[in-house]
Order: structure tokens, then C-alpha cells, then sequence
């Protein structure tokens, strides 16, 4: 191949030919247009689609400095004793500046990233209140063409809002750690209701048994049917990641057949419903930039009224305000 050949973009076709080979450099080229909303995304996603569905997903979410990272990375060494390929999806805060994800979560998976078996991205949330941005939707998609057999997302522990992690995965895993306040508001957020399985990582700490007794009453509470697992890990150790990840099968295999396409169902619903409202922000966002200096101006005038300029403000962002014929 000549030097002008190599340095000519790769068609979309390419890209998505190189996806289903498995080429990561095809897989990096895909997720960045996802990131940078290229033209090229649109066709990409299309044409991949068909080749999804089949990878075992799962998402890591919990309070920061909990130990997620580090349990990440076991769960890769786990899974590749037995030659399970993976991809990782690390979402974290965007700087305010350069919209880059910060890279610091990702040293702690370094000793994974020369091995083909494993392919690992972070991704900027991009002020995208659930830490997950709609490239992130995507990319977990286009691992899943990719061929991988499991995908992990590891998100940023922001809140309760992190829950949104529950929309695109097959099983939620929620990582406490013993001695953490955060741990304790996220029992009493209503998080509760979402995880598939609990894991209370570092599980020698000194307040781990408070944290199984504050456990125990939480998971009382909740139907037998709907109460999480619960798995006690040492991340750093290598201790307990087989339990975790023979408790992620157990979740996984119990909604069966059927329950899983219902899950992915409801997930996917939920994916249109936020790439949608997301998108529609920012329509109105950029119009309002337009518009909104004039706007405020007549309101400030009692030239108009402020239904009367929403109205004004749908008309001009899409031609037609939500709810007309």
C-alpha cells in the first residue's frame, strides 16, 4: 500500500468491513466519528446494526473511589484466563475545556492494553447528566459487532443519576465500599432498586461489617424475587472476582431467553428515548443562542409573553411545536 493510500480516510464501508473483522483501529476510527457526530456515523451504525446482540454486557457503576477501575480490571484478567474476549468502556467527566475524557481510570487496565484480546476506550460523559453520552449508547454497540464476547461500561459515580448505566446494559453491578458515606446516601437514593447484583469491595475493611448489616436491612425490604445479589470482592487481591462474575452469569441466565429480550427491549426504548431528548436539546440550545437575546428583549418590552416565545422558540428550532397535527 502506498503512503497517499495509507493516509486516505477510510470510507464508512471500510470502516464498517474492518469492524466486523474485528480491526480495532476500524473499531477506534467508528467510536471517534460516534464522538464527534461526523456525517460518517449515521451509515456506520446502520450497516453494524444487524451484527448486534450478541455480547453479554455489563455495567460497573457506584460513588467514586470505590474501587470500579480496579475491579474492572480484574474481571479482564478473569475472563481472559479462559479466553473471553472483552471490551471496556470507561465514561469519565469531561474536562470543561477540551470535552477529553480524563485518562486516569484507564492506567489501572494498562496491563491489558497490548493484549488483542481486549479493547478498551474512555469516553468523555460530555456533560451529559447520567455520565453517559449517546457515542456511548453506540460504541457499546459497535464492540458487540466487533465480535467481543463480553463489554464491560464502567461509568463515572456522579450521583443517582449514574443509574442511567441500567439502559444499556444486560446486568447493573453496584460497587460499595465499607466506611464510604456515599455508599450510604446511594441506599438511601432509591439506587437499591436498580443493581442486579451488589458488591461490596474491599471487603477487609475494618466497617465491612457494618456496611452487611446496613445490607441486610436495605435487601429486607425489597420482594425475595428483586433483591440483588450480594458479592464481597478485594479488587486489588484478585479475591472473590470468580463469585462476582459467577453471580453476573447466575443474573444474566436467570432472566432467560425471554426476559433478556425483554430487557433489551425496554433498554433500547430508553436509548431512542435519551439520544431524542438529547438531541432535541440541543437544538433548542443552539436556536435559543440564536434567538434568545431577541426574545428576552420583546418579553422585557411586554411585546409578547413567555408561552408565546416557547412557541416561537419550537416554531424556529423545528418548524413545529411538540404536539401539533
Amino acid at each position: 500500500m502506498t503512503a497517499s493510500a495509507q493516509r486516505r480516510p477510510r470510507t464508512p464501508d471500510e470502516i464498517v468491513a474492518g469492524v466486523l473483522r474485528g480491526d480495532r483501529r476500524a473499531v477506534a476510527r467508528a467510536i471517534s466519528l460516534l464522538e464527534d457526530a461526523a456525517p460518517a456515523a449515521a451509515p456506520i451504525i446502520r450497516d453494524l446494526w444487524p451484527h448486534t446482540g450478541r455480547a453479554a454486557s455489563v455495567g460497573l457503576t457506584g460513588p467514586p473511589g470505590v474501587g470500579k477501575s480496579t475491579l474492572a480490571a480484574s474481571l479482564v484478567t478473569h475472563l481472559r484466563r479462559s479466553e473471553t474476549t472483552v471490551g471496556v468502556l470507561t465514561v469519565d467527566p469531561s474536562s470543561p475545556f477540551t470535552h477529553g475524557a480524563l485518562l486516569g481510570d484507564r492506567i489501572r487496565l494498562a496491563e491489558h492494553f497490548l493484549d488483542p484480546g481486549v479493547y478498551i476506550r474512555s469516553m468523555g460523559s460530555r456533560g451529559h447528566l447520567g455520565g453517559l453520552a449517546e457515542a456511548t449508547f453506540l460504541a457499546l454497540h459497535v464492540l458487540d459487532a466487533s465480535g467481543r464476547d463480553v463489554i464491560l461500561v464502567e461509568t463515572v459515580g456522579v450521583g443517582q443519576s449514574e443509574i442511567e448505566v441500567a439502559s444499556v446494559v444486560d446486568v447493573v453491578v453496584l460497587v460499595l465500599q465499607p466506611g464510604s458515606g456515599d455508599a450510604v446516601q446511594a441506599l438511601k437514593a432509591g439506587v437499591m432498586e436498580i443493581p442486579d447484583v451488589l458488591c461490596i469491595n474491599k471487603r477487609d475493611h475494618p466497617e465491612a461489617k457494618a456496611m452487611r448489616s446496613a445490607l441486610r436491612h436495605a435487601l429486607s425490604l425489597a420482594p425475595p424475587g428483586e433483591r440483588p445479589l450480594v458479592v464481597e470482592t478485594d479488587a486489588r487481591a484478585g479475591d472473590g472476582i470468580d463469585d462476582l462474575w459467577a453471580a453476573i452469569g447466575e443474573r444474566r441466565a436467570g432472566l432467560g431467553p425471554d426476559g433478556l429480550t425483554a430487557r433489551r427491549r425496554s433498554n433500547l426504548e430508553r436509548e431512542v428515548r435519551t439520544v431524542a431528548i438529547a438531541r432535541a436539546t440541543t437544538v433548542v440550545e443552539r436556536t435559543l443562542a440564536e434567538r434568545g437575546p431577541e426574545l428576552v428583549g420583546r418579553l422585557g418590552r411586554h411585546e409578547t409573553d413567555p408561552l408565546a416565545a416557547v412557541a416561537e422558540l419550537y416554531d424556529a428550532a423545528f418548524e413545529r411545536r411538540p404536539g401539533d397535527e
